[in-house]
Parts: structure tokens; sequence; C-alpha cells
């Protein structure tokens, strides 16, 4: 195997990492820094309240095309947020938004 095609398995590689969520706790931690409700979320994403509940508690993972747009809004909310971005362990895990219910 040639040095170029060993280099484009090492990015096909690199760029599979670029697709795994954040720990569910993060992804809630991105969103409350950015004082955003779960419905918030939902709308931009295109799913329910519901989905993006789960996908904080860990129930469920969203599947494409919301994945890729969700991905999307975490991978920026990061940016901006990188503190949020820890893993914070004394946090606890919203069961619901609050300001988002109803």
């Amino acid at each position: 195997m040639s040095d170029p095609d060993r280099l484009k398995r090492v990015d096909a590689l690199l760029d599979g990492l670029d697709d795994v969520l954040p720990p569910p706790r993060v992804r809630a931690q991105l969103r409350l820094a950015a004082n955003l409700t779960q419905q918030d979320v939902a709308d931009a994403v295109g799913v329910k309240r519901l989905a993006v509940v789960r996908w904080e508690l860990g129930k469920s993972t969203p599947r494409r095309p919301q994945r890729d747009a969700y991905m999307h809004l975490l991978k920026r909310l990061a940016e901006r947020y990188p503190e949020a971005a820890e893993l914070d362990e004394g946090m606890p895990t919203p069961a619901s938004d609050l300001r988002g219910s109803g």
C-alpha cells in the first residue's frame, strides 16, 4: 500500500470520529450554555421536543438527517462555549427543561 493510500485511510478514520455525538450530559450543558430550550433545538433540527429530551437523557440517538443538523448545532455550540463542552460530573442530567415545557 502506498503512502497516499495510507493517508487517505487515516483521514477517513479521523473523519469518522467527527460524527461521534458528545455524551448526553454534555449535549444538555451545551444547550443550556446557549440559553436554548429543548423546544428551540427541536424546532431547529426538525423533531419534537420529546426527541431532544430522549437524546439528552441518552435514551435514544438522532438519525439522519436530523443527526447531521444536531451534530452541526452541537459543534457550533462547543466552539462558542468550550467550557460547556467538558463533562461536568456534578451536573444533574435534566429530565426536562422547565422553560421549554408545555
